[in-house]
Formats: structure tokens, C-alpha cells, sequence
């Protein structure tokens, strides 16, 4: 496979202009490592006691690995790659896993190599991953041994189903008793040098690291190419962004088959020499024990593990026991310096009752897998009433001022190419080192995505200008999200700020469905609080006093589940069949 079976040549010069950052191309590094394994090396040689990771398990039980112990480990692990797998530099490596030591140790692995990684998520359905195993064409998957079985049916399974990948030549497992069909992870590398040398030349900069695949809700999943540099040069912007150093400690809630939990909680802390707290999972009894316990300075969460703790705080409020856990106090929390949240949508209603509630900032950014993680945060020098000004006083939480490894612009929706000034919506744009190398094996995607020379997001959005010029960005939604009734387009975010200020209302989500009359009229899917009782044509006066009739829902419809990606996000366009019934009805004032 080559560039040009993913990038058509009149798109390549408009590639390289959205890698580029204010004229400064891709070539000119901003880094100061040869590689990811020079960054671990060189932190192994200078502090080799340090703690690099602490690992978690859904038993609660704890590992802990100095920089040095866990380079070891790497290099083990990559001699089991390289010798008996027969992974190269340039080849691919699938993993069908969970947060564990082991997971990390194959991702490092292949980095050491100079092979790339093709994580896959466990909760993705199995005609779903047997396509990405195909396209990311990996040769190698490793799979933890509660989902081997699993693994082998979609691996070997029948074309006919759409399952079957046969350029996996071998199936890996991690964890559980030895199965005599398969290599054993831990057995084949416990005794292994604690030393690896390649044959062949050495890692670089731009060897692909991660291959990740976009968790969209229609079409065939899109394979995002990450190289080293992509990934080392996002953590300097993350890393500078929020003044992580080598002497704080980062926790890990996030899967770390997504970007998020990769670049923000494994290759950030290595970066700078500092410290990471792996979990399994996210868990609301464990979430402020483990900060306490462990000394943590600072955690990446979405939207909905906001919640999640807030619903935490009052169940334990209610029986008379400390918010924040059993045996755990405010003052154990002195390190603790905020939170940053991205991945899904932010409502202000939400952040304004975390902050309030437990007294940490929450710090909104955004990103996407296509541009490596975060490319903007809001900024650590505002005071209490600046955060609050740029959090709550224009409609929407701002995600904060570009990253210094990239540059953000609004763009006309059109593709027009055509740059807006500030308070005018347009499409969220962006350029810089962090930006993919492009869709695999799509060039049709690649075309699209970077029609201009700036990558395009797919999100609407406008920036104001505080009075240092700095930009300061904000989501209004997914351009696709869009509610357009009659010709005139809504944005959910608006209308569901609304609908959770309502009593009772947990979550309120705006939904465009499909109406003979308008083309798409305005529906709300609410989940309630527990306990809850909501009258319908209430919550639709509610909603009409504070909006207009237009923009208003004229259908509510509630459940108890919301359909969302792993990073969190909500997926609205999933629940438009549920508004079917009223397709065919006209609503008036």
C-alpha cells in the first residue's frame, strides 16, 4: 500500500500545507526525541527509580513499574514480537483488548520496532472489527483471554458473515491459564532478554504508530494514520497546554484503544518523565479514592463521567457518607488541580454543577483521533471569573485557545474555503504537526477532508477574541447534527441546554427527524433522574418560553438509554427512528 492508493496526487500539496504550522512544515520538528523509543530510553537512563506506571486491575489490584522495570519490559516484549511473531518495522499489530500492563507493553513494543498499532474496542460489534482487522491489514492480534474465543470466531470466522480476516497469520493470548492453541503472552516473554536489537535501521519519526479507526454511526469505519511525530508532538502540545512536567501524575479512566487514553495518559507522561495511573475502567466508588491515594495532579474524563460522579456524590450525600468516597476528604485532594474533559458534548449545566459541587475547574478542550487528540484548551492563566466568563456567558462552553502544535480557523460550511471572522459559524478547521497523514486506503475521504489545505472536522463552530488575541474557540455541534426544519438550521447544542434546566431532566437530547412538513421538525429524547416524573406538554411549554416556537421540540419521547461512542459522545442520529410516528404530522403554534 503507498500514499498514493490513499491520497490522489492534486491532493498531496494540500496534505502537506494541513500539516503544516504557521509556514513551518512538518519536517521542521518541534521535538526533541529521534523516536518514541528514545523518549523511553532516555527517561529509563536518567531516573530509572521513578515511577512511569501504575496499573489497576478490575479486582483492584495494583502493579507498579519504575521508567526502568517497564523498559525492560518493552524491550521483552518486543524480542517476542520480533523473533518469534516475526513483526518489522512498517508491519501492523491488532489488539482486541482492555486498560492492562499487558496492553501497554504490545503498544510500546511495536513502537520500539517502528510497527504500528491497530487497537480495537471490545464493545464494537464483530462483523465491525473483522472489517477493520482486514482493511488496518495487521498480521499479528492480541487478544486478552476473555475475549480469545471471540477473537478466533471473528478472525476465522465465515465471509459469508461478513467475518474472516485472513491476513491475520497469528492469534495471541493475553491473560488467563495458558491455552494450548494459541502463544501465551506473559509465558513466552517472562524469560526473554530484558534487551532488544533490531537488525534492521531504527524507528523514525514518521513511522506510522497507530492506525485508529473513526466510530462514526453511518458508513464503513474511516482508518486514521498516526505517525510517531503525530504522536510525540501532540504530547508537547497537551504537555504545554496544561504545564504537566515530570514531577505530577496523570490518571487513566479512558479506554486506551482511543486516542484520548493513549496520547493524553501513556505518551504525555512519558514526554515529560512523569507518572501514570492505569485503570480498568472508570469506577464512581474508586474515581477520587485513587486520586487521593495515589497523588494525582490531573485526569482527562468526557462529559459523562461528570455525571456519573455527580450521581455518585448524591447517592453517597444521601446515606450520610463523604461525596467523594468512603474514607476520603477534601483535604486528601490538595495535589488535585482540575480536570480535562473533551470527546463529547459539554453542556454548561453540567460543568457549572461539577465545579460548584466539588470545587475543581473543569477544563474543556477538543480534538480528534484525525488530528492525534487535543488541538485546544482553555488556557491555565484566566482567573475564577474569566474561566466562568468563557465557560457560561456565550451559549456554549468555549473549548479553549489552540494547542502550540496546531492552528485552528472557522471556515464556511460550503467547503468553500473562505475564513470567518469572529462570532460568524462555520466549520471547525485545522492545521498543524498533529494532523494525520491521512484515511487509509480512502481517497475519496482524503479529498473531502482536506479540500482547502486545512483538515475539516465535520463540527460548526465560532471563535471570539479575548485581549491578548487570543482565539477562543467554540462547538456549537456536529454539521451533520444539524436540525435543518425548513430551510433553517438549529443546533441540538442550544436547545439542550434548555432541556437540562428543566426539573428532573438528566439528560435532554435535540433530535431532527424526518417531517413531511418542514423536511425535519424538533424532537427531544429525555432520560429522567431516578425517582423523576416529567408531563410532556409541560416540558414542552417550558421550552417554548425559553425558545422560539421553531426552534422548540413539538415531541418528547422518553427512555432510559442513550446510544454513545466509546469516547463518550452522543450518538442523536441513532435515535431518530424513534420519532418515526410523528414523520407525517404538521405542528402549529
Amino acid at each position: 500500500m503507498t500514499i498514493l492508493d490513499s491520497v490522489p496526487p492534486y491532493i498531496q500539496p494540500l496534505l502537506t500545507n494541513a500539516q503544516t504550522i504557521y509556514g513551518l512544515p512538518p519536517t521542521r520538528r518541534l521535538v526533541p526525541y529521534q523516536n518514541i523509543r528514545h523518549a523511553l530510553s532516555l527517561h529509563a537512563t536518567i531516573t530509572p527509580d521513578k515511577t512511569f506506571l501504575i496499573h489497576y486491575d478490575a479486582d483492584g489490584s495494583r502493579e507498579e513499574f519504575t521508567y526502568a522495570q517497564f523498559n525492560a519490559r518493552v524491550h521483552q516484549t518486543a524480542g517476542f514480537l520480533y523473533d518469534d511473531l516475526g513483526v518489522r518495522r512498517g508491519d501492523r499489530v491488532a489488539t482486541l483488548a482492555y486498560n492492562h500492563i499487558d496492553t501497554v507493553l504490545v503498544y510500546f513494543a511495536c513502537w520500539l520496532i517502528g510497527a504500528a498499532v491497530a487497537p480495537q474496542n471490545p464493545a464494537e460489534d464483530d462483523r465491525r472489527i473483522a472489517f477493520i482487522l482486514r482493511n488496518c491489514e495487521a498480521k499479528v492480534c492480541f487478544a486478552r483471554h476473555d475475549t480469545l474465543e471471540r477473537a478466533a470466531a471473528i478472525i476465522y470466522g465465515d465471509a459469508s458473515d461478513d467475518l474472516g480476516a485472513p491476513n491475520i497469520t497469528q492469534l495471541v493470548q493475553m491473560g488467563g491459564a495458558p491455552d494450548e492453541h494459541y502463544l501465551h503472552f506473559e509465558t513466552e516473554t517472562a524469560h526473554r532478554p530484558d534487551t532488544f536489537v533490531s537488525m534492521q535501521e531504527r524507528p523514525h519519526l514518521d513511522d506510522e504508530a497507530l492506525l485508529v479507526y473513526t466510530s462514526g454511526t453511518t458508513g464503513a469505519p474511516k482508518g486514521v494514520v498516526l505517525t510517531q511525530y503525530n504522536l510525540l508532538v501532540d504530547a508537547l502540545g497537551i504537555s504545554h497546554a496544561q504545564a504537566i512536567t515530570g514531577g505530577q501524575r496523570l490518571m487513566c479512566v479512558l479506554p486506551i484503544h482511543h486516542v484520548n487514553g493513549i496520547v493524553v495518559t501513556l505518551i504525555t507522561p512519558l514526554f515529560v518523565g512523569a507518572s501514570v495511573v492505569l485503570n480498568r475502567a472508570y469506577s464512581s466508588s474508586h474515581f477520587w479514592q485513587r486520586i487521593a491515594r495515589e497523588g494525582v495532579h490531573l485526569i482527562s474524563v468526557v462529559p459523562t463521567l461528570l455525571q456519573y460522579s455527580l450521581d455518585y456524590a448524591a447517592a453517597q450525600e444521601a446515606k450520610g457518607a463523604s461525596i467523594w468516597g468512603d474514607g476520603v476528604h477534601k483535604s486528601d485532594l490538595r495535589h488535585f488541580r482540575h480536570l480535562m474533559c473533551g470527546a463529547g458534548t459539554l453542556a454548561m449545566g453540567l460543568a457549572r454543577e461539577f465545579e460548584e459541587r466539588f470545587g475543581f475547574r473543569v477544563l474543556h478542550g477538543y480534538g480528534l483521533s484525525e488530528t492525534t487528540c487535543y488541538s485546544c484548551h482553555l488556557p491555565l492563566d484566566l482567573s475564577w471569573d474569566e474561566h466562568r466568563h468563557w465557560m457560561y456567558d456565550f451559549g456554549y462552553p468555549s473549548i479553549g485557545c489552540a494547542v502550540l502544535s496546531n492552528e485552528m480557523a472557522i471556515f464556511s460550511a460550503d467547503g468553500s474555503g473562505v475564513e470567518l471572522a469572529p462570532g460568524e459559524r462555520g466549520e471547525i478547521c485545522i492545521r498543524g504537526h498533529n494532523v494525520m497523514q491521512y484515511y487509509f486506503k480512502r481517497p475519496e475521504a482524503n479529498a473531502e477532508a482536506f479540500k482547502f489545505g486545512w483538515f475539516r472536522s465535520g463540527d460548526e463552530g465560532f471563535y471570539e477574541v479575548d485581549d491578548k488575541g487570543r482565539r477562543f474557540i467554540f462547538i456549537t455541534g456536529r454539521i451533520k447534527e444539524l436540525i435543518n426544519r425548513g430551510g433553517v438550521k438549529f443546533s441540538p447544542f442550544d436547545i439542550e441546554e434548555v432541556l437540562i434546566s428543566y426539573p428532573g431532566v438528566k439528560v435532554g437530547l435535540a433530535i431532527g427527524f424526518k417531517n413531511h412538513y418542514m423536511g425535519e421538525e424538533v424532537g427531544a429524547y429525555v432520560v429522567l433522574n431516578e425517582g423523576a416524573a416529567v408531563v410532556t406538554d409541560e416540558l414542552i411549554a417550558y421550552c417554548r418560553e425559553k425558545l422560539t416556537f421553531e426552534k422548540s421540540p413539538k415531541v418528547v419521547v422518553f427512555g432510559t438509554e442513550i446510544p454513545v461512542t466509546t469516547t463518550g459522545k452522543y450518538q442523536r442520529l441513532k435515535l431518530q427512528d424513534r420519532f418515526s410516528e410523528w414523520e407525517h404530522t404538521q405542528f402549529r403554534k
